[in-house]
């Protein structure tokens, strides 16, 4: 199936960047977001990011005039997905709020249309049925920041046809990614539950008063020549993302050593969720 229009349901800090990315990859997009505050932070990373990209050299005007012609911001679903070959969603890590924006996806996409979830952990069999289309709902996993990271993770479920995935592999090429195929539903795919064990570890570390912040990421950038430490890295991707999903995965398995950690609980529970608010278990304002 060939892919022309693209939307992209959420205009958070992942959903404008798959947008946005898509436009430079000459798809028409619709970023789509209920509202009007997200959708004007969104313009406006696009605005800057497109500058400094410009004066640095790595964008031509050729390519800032067709993010242009290419990228529409609605705030509404049903304008952006009534003609789009693809949905790319891109909300909040609640299985709830997923199921009912791919119920109604359903009714407003063309029936060709494939909706993909950018979840991080949640698998697709969990929302597919909500839909009438299963054999086209899969996880196609950007990594924050999706305009640099090269990886998508493309998870085919026991619903999802072969025809879907091959269509969404290509999609992720086109995109200028090398999309990394995963043959069975697990939870966390493939990099998160590496990451997921390596994170998990520091934060044991730290609240067991092993070693500081900074000795433990200093530690495994040094030794094992990660670019980021495991704790710079959650306070970049969030720590709030990270406590919701610990949680969920705790609610479904019952164990104790699924819920997150102290340290980042109490970050949790201060509003400290990393770069995004300033502070996490580094201190952004200070630098």
């Amino acid at each position: 199936m060939e892919v022309k229009t693209i939307c992209t349901v959420g205009a958070g800090l992942m959903g404008r960047q798959i947008a946005l990315l898509a436009a430079l990859s000459g798809f028409e997009v619709f970023c789509a977001d209920t509202s009007e505050e997200a959708l004007q932070s969104a313009r406006d990373f696009t605005k800057s990011w497109l500058a400094k990209q410009r004066e640095k050299g790595r964008v031509t005007d050729a390519q800032i005039k067709l993010v242009d012609d290419n990228l529409n911001f609605v705030n509404d679903i049903a304008i952006g997905a009534k003609d789009a070959d693809m949905v790319i969603e891109a909300a909040v890590e609640d299985l709830g709020v997923k199921r009912s924006i791919f119920a109604r996806l359903d009714k407003i996409a063309p029936s060709h249309a494939i909706l993909a979830t950018n979840s991080s952990y949640l698998v697709s069999s969990k929302i597919a049925d909500a839909t009438d289309r299963p054999d086209k709902v899969l996880n196609m996993h950007f990594f924050n920041p999706a305009l640099i990271m090269k990886t998508v993770e493309v998870v085919q479920g026991p619903h999802v046809s072969d025809e879907t995935v091959e269509t969404v592999m290509e999609v992720s090429r086109a995109l200028g990614k090398n999309p990394a195929r995963v043959n069975k539903e697990i939870y966390g795919f493939l990099c998160n539950r590496i990451f997921s064990v390596i994170t998990k570890e520091a934060c044991y570390l730290l609240d067991q008063g092993i070693a500081s912040v900074e000795d433990i990421d200093s530690a495994i950038k040094g030794a094992l020549g990660h670019p980021m430490g495991p704790l710079e890295l959650l306070d970049m991707t969030g720590i709030d993302l990270e406590y919701h999903l610990g949680m969920e995965r705790y609610r479904e398995t019952g164990n104790p050593a699924d819920k997150p950690s102290p340290a980042l609980t109490e970050h949790f529970a201060k509003g400290e969720y990393g770069r995004k608010t300033g502070k996490g278990f580094y201190d952004y304002e200070k630098k």
